[in-house]
């Protein structure tokens, strides 16, 4: 992003898919996963066997064991996905950052690689936890104090925080997202349109058209917009994946592909970095404002979704599967999120991204170390505890039972 109060960085064996009724949706950073029924069918169970022993229905030996996978317990978080966040949400501080560093080639190289998937990545996280995201009362609520409310606390906060140096006057706008509150924006809109991609065919290609013929108008400021619809394909690509998928990206073998893609991707960023300018990996900006005509543009803007798709998927492949010491950090990355923007900034208020020091591959390298241990450390307990009332308020207060139109 280019403006001259916000840094440039501001702009998360296959086995039986699970009833899709069975997952509880709610945003990147919090999350139930779907579990299968732990009722087993009867007619369809698998049972151990001895090697050599004769099968159950009188078939052919059997070669070997043959152990039924037990049911996760119901509400059982998988840490696939804690993971995921927790190992995206560093990408998010590393990329802010090294944002002020660019004139590093090993700085602008990895921003740029950074920038292309990481907030596709958490999107298509929040969508998939989307899935069965209704207008009920209950998940209504959630929206309203898990998304709306920390977007005003947070939009109030930043524009105050920088009034308080002295880099602009005062101006809170709910209708124009300040710095990282962009993303809450528009997780509260896609998920006010969730009910609508779950009922119309093709989904995914409708999105896309919305987000390729978004990028050919001027359609202001308000809400973010062009990345409201730039990036609502990732967020209905999420929609669209089931537990089956995912387990795709969990076999062996896809594990040294991802390595193999990452690393590709990486070194294409070196070589496109000198050619392409940054800000399209905010997509935030219509064609003209990056100087392309529609045609030019959508081609570009096609490229960028495959890449990011790509990545994403590549990502994925190498998340650790399961329960580590960082695993229940992932489940508040939103805090992290949120949070470190006040560090970045304060180094940026107190002129430490100039230090000479800094702009140099071993600089680059220490900030970097310093942004995972910064990242960490907003994941944690004592974080939570002390903002919990910010982004998870309890609000019973402000609710009522739901109205109903009364009959005339």
């Amino acid at each position: 992003m280019t403006y001259s109060t916000r840094p440039p960085g501001a702009e998360t064996g296959p086995q039986p898919s699970p009833p899709a009724a069975a997952g509880r949706p709610v945003a990147a950073d919090q999350h139930t996963p779907a579990v299968p029924d732990p009722r087993p069918d009867p007619a369809a169970a698998p049972v151990a066997t001895a090697p050599g022993a004769a099968a159950p229905d009188g078939g052919r030996p059997a070669a070997g064991p043959r152990l039924a996978s037990p049911p996760k317990p119901r509400g059982e978080r998988d840490p696939f996905f804690d993971n995921a966040k927790y190992f995206a949400i560093l990408l998010v501080v590393s990329g802010h950052s090294i944002a002020n560093l660019q004139n590093v080639p090993m700085a602008k190289g990895l921003y740029i690689f950074i920038y292309m998937f990481h907030m596709p990545l958490f999107i298509v996280i929040t969508g998939y936890f989307s899935r069965n995201w209704t207008f009920s009362p209950g998940k209504a609520r959630k929206l309203i104090t898990n998304v709306g409310v920390p977007y005003v606390v947070f939009e109030v906060a930043y524009s105050v925080y920088d009034w308080l140096v002295g880099r602009h006057d005062l101006e809170i706008s709910l209708l124009s997202p300040y710095y990282l509150t962009w993303f809450l924006c528009a997780l509260f809109l896609w998920r006010l349109s969730t009910p609508v991609w779950q009922q119309i065919r093709w989904p995914l290609a409708v999105a896309l058209g919305f987000a390729l013929l978004a990028y050919m108008s001027d359609l202001g400021t308000t809400f973010d917009i062009h990345r409201v619809f730039g990036l609502l394909p990732f967020y209905v690509l999420g929609l669209k994946l089931r537990p089956e998928h995912f387990e795709l990206l969990k076999r062996p073998i896809a594990r040294p592909i991802g390595a193999a893609v990452l690393a590709v991707g990486l070194a294409c960023s070196y070589v496109v970095m000198k050619h392409m300018s940054v800000r399209w990996i905010f997509w935030k900006d219509p064609h003209f404002k990056l100087g392309v005509g529609d045609f030019e543009g959508t081609l570009m803007r096609l490229a960028m979704f495959g890449c990011a798709t790509v990545l994403v998927a590549a990502f994925l492949a190498l998340v650790p599967r399961g329960k580590h010491w960082f695993t229940a950090l992932g489940a508040t990355t939103l805090y992290c999120y949120l949070l470190h923007g006040f560090v970045t900034r304060l180094l940026n208020f107190t002129g430490w991204w100039g230090a000479d020091w800094m702009h140099t591959p071993g600089g680059v390298v220490a900030v970097l170390s310093g942004a995972v241990v910064v990242g960490t450390f907003l994941c944690s307990t004592p974080v939570r505890r002390a903002m919990s009332w910010a982004l998870e308020p309890k609000m019973t207060w402000v609710f009522t039972p739901l109205r109903r139109p009364s009959r005339g």
